[in-house]
């Protein structure tokens, strides 16, 4: 492959944060988006939620995308 076909290829990063209840549905959430090709990022962060009496998860995952250009109107969960 020539320098030029590797420079041609656009490889994007995307990013997402995703929080909820510390139950089987976040846990589920993640292991999905694990399938899907997503990467943890760091580790997962945990806050208690005085309101609704809950503790409340949040994990950043990363995922390298070829062939995309960043747009703030992309749907991230779908890539």
């Amino acid at each position: 492959m020539s320098t030029a076909s590797l420079s041609s290829k656009k490889k994007m990063t995307a990013y997402r944060y995703i929080t909820g209840p510390d139950d089987s549905t976040f846990c589920h959430r993640i292991s999905d988006a694990l399938s899907k090709g997503w990467l943890l990022y760091g580790s997962p962060t945990l806050t208690f939620d005085p309101v609704k009496g809950r503790v409340i998860c949040g994990q950043a995952i990363t995922k390298d995308v070829e062939g995309q250009s960043y747009s703030p109107e992309m749907k991230l969960g779908e890539l």
